[in-house]
């Protein structure tokens, strides 16, 4: 019998084709409704390959089941939502999709930062409305972004493709990472700060960091707290780095000036959510690497990575490495 491989969300016709010339391939049908927990459970039961993404947990309570199953390809550069060790001992290769949307993510996370600056979403919602009546000096005003001072929290891909764009707006280059980042400091001008001092410094406080023991609820209010009353904070990670009722808090209490918010501590966030209800949040729904060219490289990605492991060859984006010899 062919392996068989359940995808877990419906995705284009190119992608069902190329694993269906090899494989058993059954898909989740529904576009804008996520696979039940239970369905998922059933489907990992019998399947040899999933091909997930990032709200679909793959746990002790999967992988316990999935007698057959050998890798996970995941629509994703993150991880969080799969349990890694228990995926090793389970003898389940874990792959993710990383570089292949790193240009893509950062010029959604500049965008949603200059929407934020710049009030767009608040202005284009003002002309549909029918409240533009009339020009006026200071009607709908933001904030500049060209020549103010970035300040990116987890200089890694991503965060240095951000920091290539702010230069081009002759922004200074701030960060905080857990390494210095040389070739960032070299060739933009990037400058090395501890949190306390970027969150001081920065007219724009950027999260890219990962999701991970260490950056789970790293931003709380005190944080909020040392930025400056004009500052903006913009989060395209993962919403669990931002402690959410803080953030709400911080905003309410004009700690910062305005939020532009690509992802939540808990997705989908709901339309009674209070950051929906604040004229200075812009708020996305996980878009980050959402457009058509880098969405279908992910996915060719994952088709990559599941023949490389039915085939017995190294998959090219292996995460949990201790877990097959190839």
């Amino acid at each position: 019998m062919k392996p068989y491989v359940y995808v877990t969300r419906k995705v284009p016709d190119e992608i069902t084709a190329r694993l269906s010339a090899s494989y058993q391939v059954e898909t989740w049908t529904e576009e804008d409704k996520a696979v039940p927990r239970e369905i998922l459970l059933e489907k990992a039961a019998s399947a040899h390959a999933l091909l997930t993404v990032i709200s679909d947990a793959v746990d002790e309570e999967l992988l316990s089941q999935a007698e057959r199953l050998k890798v996970v390809a995941n629509m994703a550069v993150g991880f969080d939502n799969i349990d890694l060790d228990a995926a090793s001992r389970h003898g389940v290769a874990i792959c993710n999709t990383p570089d292949v949307l790193t240009d893509t993510t950062a010029d959604l996370t500049f965008a949603l930062l200059l929407a934020t600056a710049r009030r767009v979403t608040e202005a284009s919602e003002f002309v549909k409305e029918g409240k533009w009546t009339s020009w006026a000096p200071m009607m709908l005003v933001g904030t500049d972004v060209h020549h103010k001072k970035i300040g990116i929290v987890g200089m890694g891909k991503i965060g240095t493709a951000v920091a290539k764009r702010a230069a081009g707006f002759d922004m200074d280059i701030l960060y905080h990472n857990r390494s210095r980042h040389e070739v960032a400091e070299e060739m933009l001008g990037a400058q090395y700060r501890s949190l306390d001092e970027l969150l001081e410094e920065a007219d724009f406080v950027v999260c890219l960091a990962p999701l991970n023991d260490d950056t789970r609820g790293m931003f709380q209010r005190e944080h909020f707290q040392k930025m400056k009353k004009d500052a903006i904070f913009i989060n395209a990670s993962r919403g669990p780095i931002i402690n959410e009722q803080a953030l709400i808090e911080a905003l309410e209490a004009g700690d910062i000036a305005a939020a532009g918010l690509d992802v939540f501590d808990s997705e989908p966030i709901s339309a009674d959510h209070p950051f929906l209800s604040m004229k200075n949040v812009v708020a996305l729904p996980h878009i980050g690497s959402a457009s058509k060219e880098t969405r279908l490289a992910m996915m060719q990605t994952c088709c990559d990575n599941i023949e490389a492991v039915f085939d017995e060859r190294p998959p090219k984006t292996l995460v949990n490495k201790d877990v097959l010899q190839f």
